[in-house]
């Protein structure tokens, strides 16, 4: 009999083959006394089972083809980065010493600590780095305990063809199993921004995450659909249903190839219309994708790479020299650089910032900048040098106040007429602008664009704090909806705000990518969007087919409706249109 499971869809397409279940083993850890040579039989025991780790997942690496996104890599490299860290190196050996315990239950305590913090802090991003520590002591622990390979770390490719079902997926296995030739995976844990759904997403693996407790309905071998759109798993289809989806195959097949023909294309709509089509980078491996799709620049280039994984803060030598090279790739394409987003859900090295009960709402972004002058004056020293060598905008994340912009441009005159007295190259009339992120900052829009040459509406973080969720929490996730009425009224106000002051506006959220709000984005008046570049075909796809004074007539017809912008009820209109 049919029936279906419902989670998030976190990689869109669709793929159907029988279901491969990856039950693990429970890992049963016991403790058990080890005296005089036994500690360190059990400390050799344990920097053996590092290097046999560091062993398999450098294998694993080096079996990434060639033409696979540099992102996933680094993915990889973070847990390479794990078995390095004093915490997971030296901890154990110092618990092994002082407790005269196995290596086993020394790893477990450690463990059990890390996550303690971990537990105490909300933010999605950290949330994901728990996750990579489970990952990682799991491979120490099978290692250790001698356990045999599970049948999705053989590399023979029994897996081709198979829709694997698990609890999570580690980056590693998600790697190794793409390159076995799964075709799609779901797990019961995992949200959106996981670390196994951004590889899903730049794999192009179909992918349903949150589906709880799926594998209790599933047998080894069971025929199953992943709808990675609508984020379904359906099982044991019948004939009329597995019809149906093998024709949404062949469309999606034919979709993707016309896609292709888009590469490099102008960004226009249906009447004509020039839309600015930006591409948001997390590593330089994403240039070389940025370049093939043909993007109008970088409207997004996250920094906190630099600062990431490592004992020390980049120095100005070591930032500039990056920023320069990434303006030498791009051939004479804008980039926007941002500032480094680090704090409380991403620490910086050495950081003296403690987290808070609630980490997304401290010491973070523009906030930790100002108040760490050796993280912030450094950065912008890079920043400004290298805007000598490109057409580079600088802009600041997380603003709230005006004083925080007021504060920034300071630091960034003081740096600039250094450079004039020292007769350091730099271009003068480099763009400055701001992402609008917090309620607030939206609400006063007008304030910072009269201050500041562009905004960048970074929709994630505006959605998240505007409805008062953590959007990776699968309990209310549900209202992460970017078309909230609330969050197009924002959205709307802060548009006009730049309109009125004759400042550009770029959308750098995934609120940018969505098929469902680009209509209504264009004809609310934004003109620049910026996006991952794996989905920039498929905005510029929807752009062309839309009519935009169709679409602004549709924005004034509904604003002239009683008082306000009745957005819920244009939304409900505009939905029918979608049928």
């Amino acid at each position: 009999m049919t029936f279906a499971l419902h989670g998030v869809g976190v990689s869109r397409g669709i793929a159907i083959g029988p279901a491969h279940i990856i039950q693990r083993d429970q890992i049963e850890i016991t403790e058990y006394p080890v005296d005089g040579e036994g500690v360190n039989l059990e400390i050799r025991r344990f920097q053996k089972a590092l290097t046999q780790a560091r062993q398999q997942l450098r294998a694993v690496r080096e079996h990434i083809p060639r033409q696979t996104p540099g992102d996933i890599a680094a993915f990889i490299d973070s847990h390479l980065l794990m078995l390095e860290d004093s915490a997971l190196t030296v901890e154990p050996v110092r618990l092994i010493r002082e407790m005269k315990v196995n290596a086993e239950w020394a790893l477990k305590l450690q463990r059990d600590a890390l996550i303690a913090v971990f537990d105490e802090m909300e933010d999605a991003y950290l949330r994901t780095r728990k996750d990579d520590i489970d990952h990682v002591v799991n491979r120490l622990q099978r290692i250790l305990l001698n356990h045999p390979p599970l049948r999705h770390e053989l590399p023979d490719n029994r897996l081709a063809g198979y829709v694997v079902i698990a609890d999570d997926l580690s980056p590693a296995d998600t790697v190794m199993m793409q390159g076995e030739g799964i075709v799609a995976f779901a797990t019961e844990h995992g949200g959106p921004t996981s670390h196994t759904a951004i590889l899903a997403r730049s794999l192009g693996i179909p992918s349903v995450v949150g589906l709880h407790q799926a594998r209790r309905y599933l047998r080894e071998d069971d025929l199953v659909i992943v709808d990675g759109n609508e984020g379904v798993l359906l099982v044991d289809p019948d004939e009329a249903t597995l019809e149906y989806y093998r024709e949404q195959q062949r469309l999606e097949k034919r979709h993707r190839a016309q896609l292709r023909k888009l590469r490099g294309v102008e960004t226009r709509t249906r009447d004509g219309t020039a839309i600015e089509l930006m591409a948001n980078i997390e590593l330089p491996e994403d240039f070389r994708q940025v370049l093939a799709v043909g993007a109008d620049g970088v409207g997004l280039y996250r920094t906190e790479y630099l600062f990431m994984n490592r004992e020390s803060v980049p120095d100005e030598e070591e930032q500039y020299k990056a920023y320069v090279k990434a303006l030498r790739v791009m051939k004479g394409l804008p980039i926007t650089i941002r500032t480094v987003d680090l704090g409380a859900d991403k620490p910086m090295p050495h950081s003296r910032n403690e987290g808070g009960q609630n980490p997304a709402l401290g010491l973070r972004g523009i906030r930790l900048c100002l108040r760490e002058p050796g993280l912030f004056q450094p950065q912008l020293r890079a920043l400004i040098r290298a805007s000598a060598s490109g057409p580079l905008r600088l802009m600041l994340p997380m603003l709230s106040t005006l004083q925080e912009v007021e504060q920034s441009l300071e630091l960034i005159r003081t740096i600039q007429q250094e450079f004039r007295e020292r007769e350091i190259p730099f271009d003068p009339d480099m763009p400055i602008g701001g992402m609008i992120e917090v309620p607030a900052a939206a609400l006063c829009a007008d304030l910072f664009a009269e201050r500041l040459d562009f905004l960048s509406l970074g929709t994630n973080d505006l959605i998240q704090y505007t409805m008062a969720i953590d959007r990776v929490n699968d309990q209310v996730n549900y209202l992460y909806d970017p078309l909230n009425p609330g969050i197009l009224r924002l959205v709307h106000e802060v548009l006009k705000a730049c309109e009125a002051c004759g400042k550009p506006v770029t959308m750098c959220g995934e609120m940018a990518a969505d098929p469902r709000c680009i209509p209504l984005l264009l004809g609310m008046g934004l003109r620049s969007f910026s996006v991952h570049p794996g989905v920039l075909l498929e905005v510029r796809k929807v752009i062309s087919e839309m009519d935009l004074k169709e679409m602004e007539g549709f924005i004034r017809k509904a604003s002239r409706k009683g008082g306000g912008f009745p957005f819920h009820a244009l939304y409900e209109r505009y939905r029918a249109t979608l049928h």
